[in-house]
């Protein structure tokens, strides 16, 4: 039987009992040790990667990271970014944002995410990328005036997420008209069923959708080793198990779910009308 790691069971357990208020709170204090651990290394992502048959050139830095880019690289690149307002929905440890900004070059690119210390960090960190800002913020309560952004992206965070709908809303509000809004992540098929009914009440119009699962599954195979062995020197026997779930390492939960198809990763671009 696949062991979750008791923090992680006894976290999933709380979260489907408390309101959505006090879950939302337990996720953020949960997140920022999450984040900041030295499980991750030097990597600034976090996310599950994607394997391309795309071709991207990427410089000898970010070759590293590659799998990881391309995650967010599949999810960007068919919107038009270059001078445009451009905005990231739970930026993590910085990686996408920073690589977006040097490589699509945006006018500018504001970076939220929950935890106030993942954003400091991310501060310290890319202060050196000019068209690049990184601020706490709330996905389903936005500190920005309506229409403020030409794009809106959003990668493998939303499961986090208490309230899809208060999501979906926010970020049609802060979209000019017309502006696009890009999103990837893992739902059971009950919740992609949610998600894009969320999306589509909030006001948007879908214009892509597709499953990515066997593209994840395969960089998730081959960053496997590597994330084994960081989590192992980064975290205690205590709470390992639930970095590796969080992770997606080989013999978790969501490894297996994605395996067997009870879990699918899936990417989807939308549309603000125009007025």
């Amino acid at each position: 039987m696949v062991r979750l790691g008791i923090p992680a069971r006894i976290f999933a357990t709380m979260l489907k009992l408390l309101p959505g208020s006090v879950g939302d709170r337990m996720w953020r204090w949960w997140y920022q040790r999450l984040a900041k651990r030295d499980a991750w290394g030097t990597l600034n992502f976090m996310n599950y990667g994607f394997v391309d048959d795309k071709s991207l050139t990427l410089s000898e830095e970010d070759e590293k990271s590659r799998l990881f880019i391309q995650l967010y690289n599949m999810n960007i690149r068919e919107l038009d970014l270059s001078e445009k307002q451009v905005l990231e929905v739970g930026s993590g440890r910085g990686g996408g944002a920073s690589w977006i900004a040097r490589t699509y070059k945006p006018k500018m690119l504001t970076a939220i995410d929950y935890s106030p210390q993942a954003a400091k960090m991310c501060s310290r960190k890319f202060s050196n990328i000019t068209n690049l800002k990184f601020s706490e913020g709330n996905a389903m309560k936005m500190n920005f005036e309506d229409n403020s952004f030409d794009v809106v992206y959003n990668v493998e965070s939303s499961h986090c997420y208490s309230n899809m709908d208060a999501f979906g809303r926010e970020a049609f509000r802060v979209l000019k008209p017309g502006g696009k809004f890009a999103w990837t992540d893992f739902r059971d098929k009950k919740g992609l069923n949610q998600v894009y009914k969320a999306f589509s009440s909030a006001g948007f119009k879908s214009i892509k959708d597709e499953e990515i699962t066997k593209q994840v599954i395969t960089a998730l195979d081959q960053i496997n080793e590597e994330k084994e062995t960081m989590i192992k020197k980064g975290t205690g026997k205590f709470i390992r198990r639930s970095f590796e779930t969080f992770a997606g390492v080989k013999g978790t939960p969501v490894y297996d779910a994605f395996q067997n198809g009870t879990l699918g990763y899936y990417h989807g671009i939308f549309q603000k009308p125009e007025i």
